[in-house]
């Protein structure tokens, strides 16, 4: 049977194998029985290996039996063909044999005289031997020209057509061969250019693998592995550890060593120490436990920092506990709630235009004087009344008001920031746009606070002296007599002031500094300010006075409670005037009726009352609530008292609060405030079990009639909460459907909004269970209110934070599933082109978490079926199409586990549905890095399930996206260079084509050989090495194909170990791989060769060393010679670290030691270390 003359073409070997033809194993070609053909066709699909200068094929197996035809013998390897020269591939017949005289069937060609040797020839055990003619010799010199003819080329280097030379890489192509209609491979690799591997000097020889034309030299570029042995070696000596000794984990417990004498000539001090440990710290010998720099400090002029002043401020609030509701957390929402639209007016301090009084007798009295006309020509009008403001410009105003303050007392204006303090506390007398009173008290106020702490500052800096500093609890006998006196010119100062609003609030405001004159200076003027409020006409003004006398006497004496109480009581007395004629003349000139006045008391009222009950014991909260009963028209002070007092009291007592609700006026204070107030005690305590029913029923029935739909929404935020504690699902669905009722006639939801929100969140918050949840029958009805866009998106993505919270199992619950793939829709479909990524990473985490928690258990075709939807449906968030890849792949996974690995055919053609999935999925991507980990991941799991045809296809388009990756990419904002990342996925690459098979049609290694093309045609950064380190671990992945058994497999996957078993000719094509890839590496460190490089040439050629070291057998001389090289070429021009050739030689030296290791004795002797000198 005659071999096809292919002009310029290299047919590929055959590999037979086993008896049968195992093409899924990728077991090439299994004739097994007789063939025969006529007309020189070859019955065998050819797999040619690339080479120019005398690369052979591997061997033919064409079974036992053969049929041989005298002429055609397929038992003889060549026919010269006279005139033209050429050669057929030998064959290769197994144990059974033809022989005929001349004809040699087994050869191995010498490199003697055109340098290339073809490979071997494995003819079995039988081997004819005829003397003469030697078997491994299988060419004769062609006699004109004295040239070799490889019998196993059958192409002509001459005719250059077919053979493609790019880079110094092979490239490959397919070529359909017409003659016999089979694919055939055209394998090349391009030929030695001189600008390629032609090396200048000897030092830059890029040697071979090859040998002297033997087949065991061409195995001689790796060094056999024995991983186990390896992998015992490397292993850690186990050592027993006691109980109680070091442990690098254990926290390390420092003692204090004192010293008990300290010698100034060197004399060891003894010392004494709880410290077990005999190791005493040198520091501690020679002092005497007083670190100097504090000694130094101590001894230098002590001042009050800012960090001091903090904590001191710190300790003195904190006689307050932490339960108690500061002022701050109410400030906010009483400036939201008490706003108005009318106009506003405020007076400014200009100062004064009037001229200056003649020359004083003396310097004293002309500072008197001066202070004095300032005052003066303050209250004499030296003011500017601006008119028509708006609520924010009046609030700018303020504003500007307390930033004059300070900065009039950073600049040692003491007097003019004392007139600004009483021209804002005038304002306070201003009830002309009473519903913005409450605000207007909170802006006021904030910059009393200022005043107040600003002179407490300053006279506690003025008991500072030389040596010492004011304790934080500090006694009238540690005030310096200065301090003293300044503290009482400001009492004086401020008693001077002639109104007596003013008078009252600058006094309260630095009532703290009575703390320097006398011990007893605050428990005095508690009560005579007390008493001051009772000169206060108007009953809002009065009120909030008191409110700001309780916040401070709370900051300064929380123990003293008399004052308190005394408050409380006044207010009880003064409590009818609410409801007098003068107070209803001004409501009626101001047109605000009492619904709306009445509620303006309660910020005050409701912080006097928590004042008084904070700690409060049982019998005076009793006591205070009968008093409260006692009183007509009490629905404000209910309200207050409901606002205040402890939950646990109001929830204990809910029916009897229930009573007094109705017996109140409806006129006055609106009974669904209360119910709401009742309902936020509910809320934070529970009321006795047999009454919980009741209440419910009682606070509904007033709550279901009221008409307007903002204050029934209000109320029923409220009682929801209560609702989902203490009931279940039905009562829960009854709530909600009142609501609908309420809130769906005129869009009214539309005008609440952030209520509608508090229901629901206060729903998703007591329903963990989503199966109730959703089986709530008015809940997605409820949903349905949320109509605006944004509001929707919010409420969903509060309801799957939720769900990923509490969703312990996985479901396949469809009445789960189904609603939130609509509330998942909801939240992608919000998703447009103005959409911050923030955004869209949070929608897709919140829909990832959904996708991981459904499940369908052991119903593997359904749970494919939800991916696919969700696919569908998702299509517009990256992170969620990269997070449904990864289920699919894990559910692939999770059926070979099921399998055992042995597939059947129903579940061998679900894993390939969710290879195909994986596979149309992936392109869709936009990060072209997590479209390149995402093929070799989808990859790697079709080689797990033994669809190698798909896994191919996946390796194949990550090569092929490789020229796509850009060279800068966007990181968190930020652009980088991509290549350390390429590099990265790379590795990560080699590591899995270790383990794939070749396939039959397409040649030796033919995904390493693209992606090398690939790594040769892409544009690298110019003064970068990331090529060349790719190359090196080309390299290490070449010598792990070289091996006799691979380092780790895939079960049920033979890979290129098991399939080409060691033989020589798969071996001889990995070695010019890796003559391919060094003469690379070696032409980039010539390249290196200039002053700004050198440091990058010596880091590569050590790095290059090391690899050879550590994979290579240094048996092979010239291997031996180049890593000699490479070591001289770190070292050349001193810019390797000493440090670490040191070490990488002392290896040497023990790895030398090891078994069949000698010749690396030899080898360390001819590397020598050199300084940088």
């Amino acid at each position: 049977m005659a071999l096809p003359r292919l002009g310029g073409k290299a047919p590929a070997p055959h590999n037979h194998g086993t008896p049968r033809a195992q093409l899924g194993k990728r077991v090439l070609h299994n004739h097994g029985a007789p063939q025969g053909s006529a007309g020189g066709h070859l019955p065998l699909t050819i797999m040619a290996p690339p080479g120019l200068s005398g690369r052979g094929p591997a061997p033919y197996n064409h079974g036992a039996v053969r049929a041989q035809r005298e002429g055609t013998c397929p038992s003889q390897s060549w026919r010269l063909q006279g005139s033209a020269g050429e050669a057929y591939a030998p064959y290769n017949h197994g144990a059974l044999r033809a022989q005929r005289e001349g004809t040699c069937h087994s050869f191995m060609a010498p490199s003697g005289l055109s340098g290339t040797a073809p490979a071997p020839h494995n003819h079995g055990a039988l081997r004819a031997q005829r003397e003469g003619t030697c078997p491994s010799q299988s060419w004769r010199p062609r006699r004109s020209a004295g040239e070799s003819i490889c019998p196993l080329q059958s192409w002509r280097p001459e005719r250059g057509g077919a053979c493609e030379v790019k880079c110094g890489l092979p490239q490959y192509k397919r070529s359909r061969d017409r003659e016999d209609g089979r694919l055939s491979l055209l394998a090349r690799t391009a030929a030695t250019s001189s600008r390629g591997l032609e090396a200048p000097n000897r030092d830059w020889t890029p040697l071979s693998f090859l040998g002297s034309g033997r087949a065991k030299h061409l195995l001689g570029h790796s060094r056999s592995r024995n991983y186990k042995a390896e992998f015992a070696s490397c292993r850690l000596e186990a050592v027993p550890l006691e109980f109680g000794d070091y442990h690098p984990l254990k926290p390390i417990t420092v003692t204090e060593s004192k010293t008990k004498k300290v010698s100034r000539k060197g004399s060891t001090s003894s010392t004494s120490s709880s410290s077990s440990s005999s190791v005493v710290d040198p520091l501690s010998s020679v002092l005497d436990g007083t670190d100097p720099l504090s000694m130094f400090a101590a001894t230098a002029e002590p001042a009050a920092t800012d960090s001091s002043r903090k904590r001191r401020d710190r300790d003195e609030n904190s006689i307050v506990g932490s339960d108690f509701e500061p002022w701050a957390s109410k400030r906010g929402e009483i400036l939201a709630r008490y706003t108005t639209t009318e106009k506003l007016s405020i007076n400014l301090f200009m100062g004064s235009e009037k001229g200056k009084a003649g020359t004083a007798t003396s310097a004293m009295s002309e500072k008197v004087r001066t202070r004095l006309e300032e005052l003066d020509d303050f209250e004499e009008g030296s003011q500017k009344e601006l008119l028509n403001l708006t609520q924010q410009d009046y609030v700018n105003r303020i504003e500007e008001l307390n930033q004059s303050l300070k900065d009039a007392w950073a600049s040692d204006q003491k007097v003019k920031a004392l007139k600004i303090v009483i021209q804002c506390s005038k304002l306070l007398s201003d009830t002309s746009v009473i519903q913005f009173y409450p605000s207007k008290f909170v802006l006021i106020t904030d910059i009393l606070d200022t005043f107040g702490k600003l002179v407490y500052e300053r006279i506690f800096s003025m008991c500072v002296d030389n040596r010492s500093v004011l304790p934080d609890h500090f006694s009238p006998e540690n005030v310096n007599d200065t301090a003293k006196e300044t503290c009482l010119n400001w009492f004086f100062k401020i008693a001077s002031i002639r109104e007596l609003i003013p008078r009252f609030y600058v006094e309260a405001s630095i009532l703290k500094c009575n703390k320097f004159l006398s011990k007893m200076g605050i428990s005095e003027c508690l009560p005579r300010l007390t008493c001051m409020i009772r000169g206060i006409g108007d009953p809002l003004v009065s009120v909030y006075a008191r409110a700001y006398l309780c916040r401070v006497g709370m900051e300064v004496a929380p123990h003293l409670k008399e004052s308190l109480n005394k408050n409380f009581f006044d207010f009880l007395l003064t409590f009818k005037q609410i409801h007098g004629d003068t107070v209803q003349n001004q409501l009626v000139v101001q047109g605000v009726e009492l619904p709306s006045y009445l509620p303006l008391y309660s910020p005050a009222m409701d912080w006097i009352f928590q004042c008084i009950s904070y700690h409060a014991p049982e019998a005076l909260l009793t006591e205070m609530m009968e008093r409260c009963k006692k009183l007509g028209n009490n629905a404000l002070l209910l309200n207050s008292v409901m606002s205040a007092f402890r939950a646990e009291f109001i929830a204990t007592r809910s029916m009897d609060f229930i009573g007094m609700i109705k017996e109140c006026d409806e006129s006055g204070f609106p009974k669904h405030l209360l119910f709401r107030s009742l309902g936020l005690n509910l809320a934070l305590a529970d009321p006795p079990e047999g009454d919980r029913l009741q209440i419910l029923n009682e606070a509904w029935k007033v709550i279901t009639k009221l008409k307007n739909p903002q204050d029934y929404i209000n109320c029923a935020e409220v009682w929801v909460e209560y609702t989902c504690k203490h009931f279940t699902k039905r009562e829960v669905n009854t709530v909600l459907a009142d609501v609908i009722k309420h809130m769906t006639p005129d869009r009214a939801f539309e005008d609440s909004y952030p209520q509608l929100q508090s229901i629901i969140k206060k729903v998703i918050a007591h329903f963990h269970d989503f199966s109730v949840l959703f089986s709530v029958e008015k809940f997605l009805p409820f949903l349905d209110m949320f109509q605006k866009e944004s509001v929707r998106v919010e409420v969903c993505k509060c309801i799957m934070e939720v769900f990923i919270k509490h969703q312990q199992e996985p479901t396949k619950d469809p009445v789960i599933l189904n609603a939130l793939l609509h509330v998942c829709k909801t939240m992608h479909d919000s998703v447009n082109a103005l959409t911050l990524e923030d955004e869209k990473r949070m929608l897709a985490y919140l829909i990832n978490g959904f996708i991981k928690m459904v499940s369908f258990g052991r119903d593997f075709e359904q749970q494919l079926s939800f991916y696919v939807e969700a696919r569908s449906m998702f299509c517009n968030l990256e992170p969620v199409l990269v997070q449904l890849i990864h289920s699919v792949n894990r559910l692939a996974m999770e059926t070979r586990k099921v399998m055992k690995g042995n597939h059947s055919r129903k579940t061998a053609a679900f894993v390939r549905a969710c290879v195909a999935y994986c596979f149309i999925t992936i392109p869709s991507l936009v990060s072209i890095f997590t479209r390149l980990n995402l093929y070799l991941h989808s990859g790697q799991v079709a080689l797990a399930n033994q669809c190698l045809s798909q896994a191919d296809a996946f390796f194949k388009a990550a090569i092929s996206l490789i020229p796509e990756v850009p060279k800068m990419i966007n990181i968190d904002g930020k652009m980088r260079l991509s290549e350390s990342f390429l590099l990265e996925f790379l590795c990560n690459f080699f590591s899995t084509l270790l383990i794939v098979p070749d396939h039959p049609e397409h040649g030796v290694l033919f995904l390493v050989r693209e992606l090398l093309n690939v790594i040769q045609d892409y544009t690298w950064e110019d003064n970068g090495d990331d090529k060349i380190r790719i190359y090196t671990c080309v390299l290490h992945l070449l010598s792990a194909m070289s091996q006799e058994t691979y380092l780790y497999h895939i079960d049920k996957v033979d890979s290129n170990d098991s399939l080409y078993g060691g033989d020589s000719k798969f071996l001889a094509e990995n070695n010019k791989l890796c003559e391919t890839v060094m003469a690379q590496i070696l032409e980039h460190l010539k390249t290196l060769a200039k002053d700004e490089a050198l440091k990058r040439q010596s880091s590569l050629g050590l790095s290059f060393f090391n690899s050879i070291l550590a994979h290579g057998d240094l048996r092979n001389n010239r291997l031996n010679q180049l890593s000699v090289n490479l070591w001289h070429l770190a070292q050349r021009h001193g810019c390797a670290d000493t440090r670490t050739m040191v070490k990488t030689l002392e290896y040497i030296k023990r790895r030398s030691k090891q078994p069949d290791m000698g010749h690396l004795t030899e080898l360390a002797l001819r590397l020598p270390l050199q300084t940088r000198t």
